[in-house]
């Protein structure tokens, strides 16, 4: 596949100027995945328990980002590579909306009605306000630290 000449050049291969972005969301969302499935050891969710690592680690995750957004986007510019490498691949991996959905569907097909839709409910509200709690809480810290 290759881009279009936007001023006459020849096209080049989109997938060669893309390959760094690819490369390190790989390696960000290999580790961020290792750490959430090292979450998941850690507190395995019982046979007929409520998945609180899931609905733990998706709000941990969604309130580093907060932080991390505010800090790389406001703060401090970084190069161009950290924020698809921590933002999207070590958060993107982490953070477990695909486990969330898997979660709820064990929990309605174990019968457990109330139990999946309060997961349903409750991951993307907490997951939410995780993020816009951390935001806000960072940009007021930094505006005080600040002359």
């Amino acid at each position: 596949m290759t881009a279009p000449p936007a001023d006459g050049r020849r096209a080049r291969p989109v997938t060669r100027g893309q390959a760094p972005v690819v490369t390190v969301v790989a390696l960000g969302g290999g580790a961020g995945a290792a750490a959430r499935y090292a979450a998941s050891l850690g507190w395995p969710t019982p046979a007929a328990g409520f998945p609180w690592t899931t609905l733990w680690v998706n709000v941990l995750g969604c309130a580093v980002i907060g932080v991390f957004l505010v800090v790389v986007t406001e703060v401090r510019p970084v190069h161009p590579l950290v924020r698809p490498f921590f933002g999207t691949g070590v958060l993107g991996g982490f953070t477990t909306f695909s486990t969330y959905a898997v979660d709820v569907q064990g929990l309605l097909d174990d019968g457990r009605t109330a139990a999946g839709l309060t997961c349903l409910a409750a991951t993307p509200l907490a997951a939410l306000a995780a993020v816009w709690s951390a935001a806000a809480v960072t940009r007021r810290v930094l505006r005080r630290r600040r002359p």
